[in-house]
């Protein structure tokens, strides 16, 4: 059975979608706030407005939705079955606006890690990485002082 929608039901549908505040983002918070870290949320003036910002570091962490952002290789970026050409074009869309945020948060100074959504069913390796991303800005500084 097809899923078929009126454009006033689709509308509807579409708009209970969540920019910020997910429950991977809630997630990713959590793990980070227990590991002692502090940070801002989504800062609006820089590019791409990060859903972690940890100013001091000069670091920001994404939380990436697999199908929102095309995790390559990933079940949960997989391609809806209608309006293909619809959905190609946004979600690449989507894609290449991440890479010129990240570019331009790179060029501000800024470090840039991505966490994907498919990456919280390891918590574990998730922290570790995230911890070892964010303590780069301390080895970073105490090399210059």
């Amino acid at each position: 059975m097809t899923d078929t929608l009126t454009p006033s039901e689709r509308s509807e549908r579409m708009s209970r979608v969540r920019g910020k505040d997910t429950k991977p983002e809630m997630r990713l918070r959590r793990m980070v706030h227990a590991m002692g870290f502090r940070y801002r949320l989504h800062a609006k003036y820089l590019p791409g407005k990060p859903d972690l910002v940890f100013p001091s570091r000069r670091a920001v962490v994404f939380m990436h939705g697999c199908f929102w952002h095309r995790h390559e290789g990933c079940k949960l970026a997989r391609m809806p079955k209608s309006r293909v050409s619809f959905w190609r074009e946004k979600l690449e869309a989507n894609r290449q606006r991440d890479r010129r945020n990240q570019l331009r948060l790179q060029e501000m100074g800024w470090r840039v890690l991505i966490v994907w959504e498919c990456q919280l069913s390891t918590p574990e390796d998730t922290a570790r990485r995230v911890r070892d991303f964010l303590n780069e800005a301390e080895v970073d500084h105490d090399e210059i002082g």
